[in-house]
């Protein structure tokens, strides 16, 4: 194989369009058609991008052979056109956090493993320059033992969704629920990814400030590790429209020897991390602020999201392992069900353990 066939489907999403700005630039990558149910949108995408188009994605998926889907749709439908997919040994990449359900999202992974094929989800601030530099500094012990991390991620409001033709999101039977769902995910898998380890209980508790829609606006939880760390998430749709790059960021680790701080300018250019630490390679020099200048790049996640979907095409072509395995968004899927399990039982201070 020297150039992969693929295939997006559904555009009621936030994302395929800034998805193929990074898909036009990765030469092994050959974009060559759409699902969408929705004429226009389908059309003046295709258009836009030279793409055949169908309004059914089992249609697609029969008239052509592809090798690799990207798949937008609604979080409930996501299983059904990955099956699909999958049974005709195409590779599957689905937007996270892959299903309305973790037994949805475990179902995918089965099918990955029974038919041979890759099946990645897109975490991506795994790729970021400054978070691979916050895993180097735990791997080698700076802050000591991990004891307690902060992670917010207040981004947009609800209309942004209304606006970008994804209303579904705001509807919890297609969805799976609020921002926990759609924004936590990333703050779930990242701080899982930093400490390698696995969260052993919760507690939610959930705010519904809106009127209109089936969700909440925002969700706050406590989760604990295996190993004994304890992660504080601040996950929400209200944030000020004036807030630079419409999202609020923060990211804290704290250790025995150390604290490290971070707050994401999300696609900016510029980023500053702090970090005291009293451990021997900080001797001389026990504080510090390092800037970095992120190249800037068009696309979804700018330099992220490029970074990871040269992975998957390197993956694909080489047969290897993907980057970010469907694996890990099942577990990421299990956390946001116990917060959700800990919330309707209405107080913060109630920890649901996870099965």
């Amino acid at each position: 194989m020297n150039s992969i066939k693929t295939a997006i489907i559904g555009l009621r999403h936030l994302h395929p369009r800034s998805y193929m700005l990074h898909l036009q630039k990765i030469d092994q990558i050959r974009v060559v058609a759409v699902a969408e149910a929705d004429e226009v949108l389908r059309n003046q995408f295709a258009k836009d991008f030279n793409l055949s188009a169908f309004p059914h994605w089992e249609e697609m998926l029969e008239k052509d052979t592809f090798d690799l889907v990207l798949i937008f749709l609604p979080h409930n439908q996501c299983l059904a056109a990955a099956s699909f997919a999958m049974a005709r040994g195409i590779h599957v990449l689905v937007e996270k956090p892959m299903a309305a359900e973790s037994k949805s999202a475990a179902e995918m992974v089965q099918l990955a493993d029974r038919h041979q094929v890759i099946l990645t989800t897109p975490y991506v601030w795994r790729y970021h320059p400054v978070v691979r530099d916050i895993k180097a500094l735990l791997e080698a012990g700076a802050l000591g033992e991990i004891i307690g991390c902060v992670g917010r991620c207040a981004a947009g409001r609800l209309e942004r969704y209304i606006d970008g033709n994804a209303e579904w999101i705001l509807d919890a039977r297609q969805s799976g629920g609020g921002p926990m769902y759609n924004l936590g995910v990333h703050w779930i898998d990242l701080f899982n990814w930093l400490l390698q380890d696995q969260v052993h209980s919760v507690s939610g508790k959930n705010v519904k400030i809106n009127q209109q829609y089936n969700i909440e606006d925002n969700s706050f939880a406590i989760l604990t590790y295996l190993k004994g760390p304890v992660l504080t998430l601040d996950v929400s749709y209200t944030v000020p429209a004036a807030y630079p790059h419409g999202r609020d960021l923060f990211i804290s680790i704290r250790g025995t020897k150390g604290v490290l701080s971070w707050a994401p300018a999300y696609e900016g250019e510029k980023d500053e991390l702090f970090i005291c630490s009293d451990h021997d390679s900080f001797k001389g020099a026990p504080i510090q602020r390092r800037t970095y200048q992120i190249q800037s790049v068009p696309g979804y996640s700018g330099i992220m999201g490029l970074h990871y979907l040269q992975d998957v095409a390197q993956a694909i072509l080489n047969h290897q392992p993907a980057p970010i395995p469907g694996r890990d968004g099942v577990e990421v899927l299990k956390v946001v069900e116990a917060i959700y399990r800990s919330a309707e039982q209405g107080q913060l201070g109630i920890a649901v353990r996870l099965s």
